[in-house]
């Protein structure tokens, strides 16, 4: 047998067609449980590399027979080596190339819906880190929301489609991954906006962005109107796209809400999040789609692997809009939290411009899931 080579692009497509896909994940034991490759049909068995040194044989009983089996480890080098041995052994093998920091970094972007006069909006999906961040397109121009440190994407997906990037917007000071918003900026002379209750520390030139201010894409009056909604931070905004689309940033998710801490300021702003989830929103239609800066689990996935639902839907179904007493609110912000994001204080002094980590150290500081969200 020959060993193959899976991408984490073709990894993505299976667990977004739901295709069956067994994995053989060789990292110690404690980096599998903390974070893996989860799908609807994806199964697998977590054996560390360091066990499987002199050989396969003891394992063989745990694979499924005819059935392709994917090696995958932290960097690619462990499960090229186990994936050879498998081959030996008659097994249709492949490995993940580059292993989980590509799983961790890979981009899919996504069409999420039409705009007027032929604008369009793009869901950028990092599946493997839950990440989602945004494309406005309108007339020739680009807006790029919450984009990650992957900047080579964005600014190749806008020459693809033959447009200029004029503005580049975070929705808050992110404390879970590294944004690439003054990075794309700088290289196309666009526009970067922070909110600037968010910017207090930061060590850079930003144009500060205010609710109710409203930034016109292309000529054709595609507007992204600011709406102040503190909660996960003390500037976080969202923002309303062309009436029809509400990009909620790390406020409301699809499951859940945002966790208000990472600053260490639960008890002081956990007060403004309610507000933020249960007056200015519920203001809202509920006709708009919320389009949220990060996904949790991959049931809430659509069909075509995008992250979407009406403002509706949420208010009716997701278990932190439901919440009627404030002091029970008040306790599930603040008591029902999980583990916060790796190295999120140096990822927060990244974006505030204090430090600036060499690329591999960044790579470091993101990998493992988000944690972004209340329990």
């Amino acid at each position: 047998m020959t060993v193959q080579v899976m991408t984490a692009k073709e990894v993505t497509k299976k667990v977004i067609n739901k295709e069956k896909l067994f994995i053989l994940d060789v990292r110690n034991e404690d980096a599998f449980q903390d974070w893996k490759i989860e799908g609807e049909n994806v199964k697998y068995v977590n054996v560390p590399y360091f066990d499987l040194l002199d050989g396969v044989e003891e394992i063989m009983d745990q694979l499924p027979k005819n059935e392709e089996i994917l090696v995958v480890c932290a960097k690619e080098g462990s499960s090229i080596m186990v994936a050879e041995m498998l081959a030996e052994e008659g097994v249709e093998v492949s490995y993940l190339q580059g292993g989980m920091k590509a799983w961790s970094e890979y981009l899919e972007p996504v069409k999420v819906g039409d705009l007027q006069d032929g604008g369009e909006i793009y869901q950028f999906v990092r599946i493997g880190k839950g990440c989602l961040s945004y494309m406005v397109v309108s007339n020739g121009e680009a807006a790029i929301i919450d984009s990650t440190r992957m900047t080579d994407v964005y600014t190749q997906f806008a020459e693809n489609l033959g447009v200029n990037i004029t503005h580049v917007f975070d929705t808050h000071l992110h404390a879970d991954h590294i944004s690439g918003g003054r990075v794309i900026a700088e290289s196309t002379g666009a526009t970067y906006w922070l909110p600037p209750k968010d910017a207090t520390e930061v060590t850079f030139a930003y144009q500060p962005l205010d609710g109710g201010q409203e930034v016109t894409i292309g000529d054709t009056k595609i507007t992204i109107h600011a709406l102040y909604s503190p909660g996960h931070t003390i500037g976080s905004t969202s923002f309303v796209v062309d009436e029809k689309f509400l990009l909620s940033g790390d406020i409301l998710f699809i499951d859940s809400i945002g966790r208000p801490d990472l600053a260490g300021m639960a008890e002081d702003w956990v007060g403004d999040l309610r507000e933020s989830l249960y007056t200015r929103y519920r203001e809202l239609s509920d006709e708009l789609v919320v389009l949220p800066a990060h996904f949790m689990i991959i049931e809430e996935l659509n069909e075509d692997g995008s992250v979407a639902e009406k403002l509706g839907t949420l208010f009716a179904k997701n278990h932190g809009l439901t919440i009627e007493n404030e002091a029970e609110f008040r306790r599930l912000v603040t008591e029902n939290l999980p583990a916060q994001p790796n190295a999120y204080q140096e990822i927060r002094k990244t974006n505030m411009g204090q430090l600036t980590p060499d690329e591999e150290t960044q790579r470091e500081m993101e990998i493992g899931p988000n944690r972004c969200a209340v329990r």
